[in-house]
């Protein structure tokens, strides 16, 4: 009894002994307010927004761990920075283990969420949105966890950020899921890292769905083992708004999944349909670079059963009055390059590029149907997505 009463002891003092709450109102004050909660809080603590709207002036920051920032809804509680001075974040997070939830940010000079070294992080049911619609001048990122071991992005929305609505970088197990990202130039972007699950999300009126990129000249490389499984990827038609010489800005509108430079990527059982360039397009990197640990080219992607729908009527691509006439006026779903190694079931329509080598550009491209072979195992799921715990914390 005496041994059982010192281990119960031990684990009562490895949780916050007296978790506070804070609330915050609306209305003067609200930045100092917020930002002050924000600091004091400590691991355990809860800050809640009450419903309303949140007049403010300046980014906030959140560096302590264990945090939960709780709303009254993503159309509840508004924090609104259209009268932001800096052109930072809305939020920026530097710790562990904190939930966000259930509140909307507008208008930020810069990112909406910015999160960075940030492990185990929770969005759940977050909005970020630009009132105006697309134009360069929106923040580039809506929801943006970097450098991250442990990612879910659980019910997010995220309209008009002139790069990704939903970005994740150079981070590990990672869940996007049950969100929307609309009107975006890219709705949702996984860039350098691994074992990320994009699945249940509706990626629409971007100028592309669903990105998964690997860039070269980055802290952390290597990104692969990505799922994107189960999402209805419709309409991305906008014409690209990313400032010029953004990496996006080369993304051609009407791209609906795109696979650049990554390794082993599984898409299946995706809703395909009004995407005009390609439903579906995998690549290799076009770019000059330095970076000896860089793979350029696409490697083990497969493309599973999807349903493809009207893509490839309009495509931005050089030549398009004469690909359209070869293939009879709307080109396969699928697009590859020629480049790397790309299978795909029985029955896949695509075409390909027959390119000679990455970064040559288009002048000795051969296009002509595409013919590969079909996944020969099963896709190796193990490891991917984010850690089951972060499900637990949400809670109520």
């Amino acid at each position: 009894m005496f041994r059982l009463t010192i281990a119960a002891a031990l684990l009562a003092s490895a949780a916050p002994a007296f978790a506070e709450t804070y609330k915050i109102s609306p209305g003067d004050g609200a930045q100092e307010r917020l930002q002050e909660a924000l600091i004091m809080a400590e691991p355990g603590d809860e800050i809640v927004l009450e419903a309303g709207r949140y007049l403010l002036s300046d980014g906030l920051s959140l560096d302590v761990d264990g945090v939960t920032v709780r709303g009254a809804g993503m159309d509840g509680t508004v924090l609104d920075f259209t009268e932001q001075q800096g052109a930072g974040e809305g939020l920026f997070v530097t710790s562990d283990d904190v939930i966000l939830r259930d509140f909307a940010l507008e208008n930020p000079k810069g990112d909406g969420i910015k999160s960075k070294g940030a492990d185990n992080i929770v969005y759940y049911r977050i909005r970020v949105t630009w009132t105006r619609g697309p134009h360069p001048e929106n923040g580039a990122y809506g929801i943006y966890p970097v450098e991250s071991t442990g990612v879910l992005i659980d019910g997010a929305k995220v309209t008009g950020a002139s790069d990704a609505g939903i970005y994740v970088g150079q981070s590990n197990r990672i869940t996007v899921r049950n969100s929307i990202a609309e009107a975006n130039v890219a709705g949702i972007e996984i860039e350098n890292s691994r074992n990320a699950l994009v699945e249940h999300n509706i990626a629409t009126r971007n100028t592309g769905g669903i990105l998964v990129f690997d860039l070269p000249n980055l802290p952390v490389m290597g990104g692969g083992n990505v799922v994107v499984a189960n999402n209805l990827v419709v309409a991305n038609d906008t014409p690209n708004f990313a400032p010029p010489g953004n990496i996006v800005a080369g993304v051609r509108r009407g791209t609906g999944i795109m696979v650049m430079a990554n390794d082993n990527v599984l898409i299946e059982n995706n809703i395909l349909s009004r995407n005009p360039t390609a439903p579906v397009m995998v690549i290799a990197y076009t770019q000059p670079y330095d970076d000896e640990r860089y793979n350029p080219l696409p490697r083990e992607v497969v493309v599973g059963p999807n349903t493809y729908d009207g893509g490839g009527y309009d495509p931005q691509l050089d030549g398009a009055e004469m690909l359209l006439a070869a293939f009879g006026g709307e080109l396969p779903p699928v697009l590859w390059d020629g480049l790397g190694s790309l299978s795909a079931v029985e029955g896949t329509a695509g075409w390909t590029l027959n390119l000679p080598e990455a970064g040559k550009g288009l002048g000795g491209a051969q296009p002509g149907p595409m013919s590969v072979g079909a996944p020969q195992a099963g896709f190796n799921r193990e490891g991917i997505g984010a850690p089951a715990e972060l499900d637990a914390r949400l809670g109520g």
